[in-house]
């Protein structure tokens, strides 16, 4: 048993899932799993009953919680009494909208904590900055990149509207369909040209420019909205999801930096925590 296997188990616990907890971790899902199944195996017991959707503590799971918590916190105090105050390090990070709180918590989250002394500067991509997490279509001259994540587009759906019955959605489904416009997003162009196509007046009721606010207009029966597929988005009750029978290009997110500050450190450290959190999203 170690302080590892302790860390990914009370992850597991407080997030309510293994695929959440290698998130949370940015860590691969068989690393957690494999973590769980030795510490049961040492303790001899089970710690969670496996269920369809996330786990449950079991007793034992639950008694080992609140003992490992207190384990990992007395460590983090250990190693807070004996650090020196660190240089404070500025960094500008230029980050496009619509990037996904959770995955972007996480590899923020992530990037402080390798960095002591970190004094993050969250800027739009335009302005000047040390990296930026931007549509590969955004690069500049010059620039180097690493691929993060490739997002596919979704239909949100009021949780009451007809169109939840249908597995996917056609674009004679979008005659009449009141619809959140929200810009900027590559999808809604690819949208609008389609339905121009087939003759298809887009019935919009409102334009706005974040997720946030879809969403929030989606859930009070206003419209649909165009969303990448987040999982956050899945697993909410005001709204449904469904897929598009029209391919839409998926949108492909990058951290882009100068070739002159690949190696930098905290650029180095940037791409070292964005790269583990989009293979821990893959799983």
């Amino acid at each position: 048993m170690d302080t590892r296997q302790l860390g990914y188990f009370v992850a597991v616990f407080e997030q309510g899932s293994i695929s959440a907890a290698a998130r949370h971790c940015l860590v691969a899902q068989p690393s957690v799993s494999a973590a769980l199944l030795q510490l049961e195996t040492e303790l001899n017991c089970s710690l969670f009953i496996r269920l369809p959707k996330g786990v449950k503590p079991t007793e034992e799971g639950e008694r080992l919680y609140s003992q490992a918590s207190q384990i990992i916190s007395q460590l983090q105090a250990v190693k807070a009494s004996f650090s020196k105050p660190p240089k404070r390090l500025q960094f500008r990070l230029g980050l496009v909208r619509a990037l996904g709180v959770e995955r972007m918590s996480q590899i923020l989250k992530e990037f402080h904590s390798q960095l002591p002394g970190l004094e993050l500067h969250l800027v739009e991509p335009d302005e000047p900055c040390d990296a930026r997490i931007i549509n590969i279509r955004q690069l500049k001259a010059g620039e180097q990149y690493q691929h993060l994540w490739s997002d596919a587009y979704l239909l949100a759906i009021p949780a009451l509207h007809p169109l939840c019955a249908k597995a996917e959605i056609s674009l004679e489904d979008f005659k009449k369909l009141p619809l959140i416009k929200r810009t900027p997003c590559d999808a809604w162009d690819q949208l609008q040209t389609a339905l121009n196509r087939q003759n298809i007046k887009a019935d919009i009721r409102a334009n706005i420019h974040t997720i946030e606010y879809a969403i929030g207009l989606v859930g009070a029966g206003i419209g649909c909205a165009l969303l990448p597929a987040f999982e956050s988005h899945r697993n909410r009750a005001e709204m449904q999801i469904r897929p598009l029978q029209l391919p839409l290009a998926e949108r492909e997110l990058v951290l882009a930096f100068s070739k002159d500050l690949q190696h930098q450190t905290a650029v180095k450290t940037l791409c070292e925590v964005a790269k583990k959190q989009s293979l821990a999203s893959r799983d």
